[in-house]
């Protein structure tokens, strides 16, 4: 598997803590997909369960170190995602469950925003491509946008991950849900925070979780939604350690040129 990168600036304003997720022992992918094939939840906090609609682009990206993020389809061959969710010295794959059983597809090349800087408190670059040896059957393809912009207090956007709804229960996770969460604080083209709008992120509510970290966040259009930024960190509440406060995205807004040129390099025109 390649790793490549383009040209790209990128500026990163401090930020919370990325959301990472927890590496285990090293494992074979394969018991890694059976583990994430039980049918389960995602979105800490009672997210909805979605198999239609935008849950039709959303895929499981499992790693040969034991981790396992989620990515968005955007071409038959090409699943977008988080840069920290697909760094070097890893295998990764996509997993496929369209003919029932599980199937692990083969990653031909994985290309990391020339921006990203694996760094904490850090707001920047975080995505990445990885274009797949087949076609990826019983998926849908999503446009790619960026937020209106201003982007404002209170908009809502739509997340969508694979991740658990339980933390640190590994066997919760699996299933695609989505939530509907609102911007809060100074939201940029460098990063926007969002929150459950009943709990406010005081105390316990939807968001985004271990396994959700590089899933879509969507905007709804007259034409329906887009995606336009990728889930790279969350919280607790009131900041705290954990999930269910808030979640961190990363807007496409500086990146989308980026995506769009990947894409036509591998033949791919988005």
């Amino acid at each position: 598997m390649r790793y490549r990168q383009g040209p790209v600036r990128s500026n990163r304003p401090p930020s919370p803590m990325p959301m990472r997720v927890p590496m285990t022992k090293p494992a074979a992918l394969i018991a890694a997909a059976l583990l994430l094939a039980t049918p389960a939840h995602a979105i800490v906090g009672g997210g909805t369960p979605q198999t239609d609609g935008v849950a039709r682009a959303v895929v499981t990206i499992v790693g040969s170190r034991g981790n396992s993020c989620t990515g968005t389809l955007i071409a038959p061959k090409i699943v977008l995602t988080g840069a920290h969710c697909v760094q070097p010295g890893a295998d990764y794959k996509i997993v496929d469950r369209s003919g029932g059983e599980p199937q692990l597809l083969n990653v031909r090349t994985v290309a990391i925003h020339p921006g990203y800087r694996a760094q904490v408190h850090r707001a920047g670059a975080d995505v990445a491509l990885l274009q797949l040896e087949i076609p990826l059957k019983g998926k849908s393809a999503v446009p790619v946008g960026a937020p209106n912009i201003p982007i404002r207090v209170g908009s809502r956007f739509v997340i969508a991950g694979n991740g658990v709804t339980v933390r640190g229960d590994g066997r919760s996770g699996g299933a695609t849900r989505v939530a509907s969460l609102v911007v809060t604080g100074q939201p940029g083209t460098l990063q926007i925070r969002l929150v459950d709008p009943v709990t406010n992120g005081v105390r316990d509510g939807i968001g985004a979780c271990t396994g959700d970290s590089g899933g879509p966040v969507f905007e709804d259009r007259p034409n329906g939604a887009v995606l336009v930024g990728v889930i790279s960190w969350a919280t607790g509440p009131n900041a705290g350690d954990g999930c269910g406060g808030l979640t961190g995205v990363t807007p496409l807004t500086l990146y989308r040129d980026w995506i769009l040129q990947t894409a036509r390099s591998w033949g791919a025109a988005l």
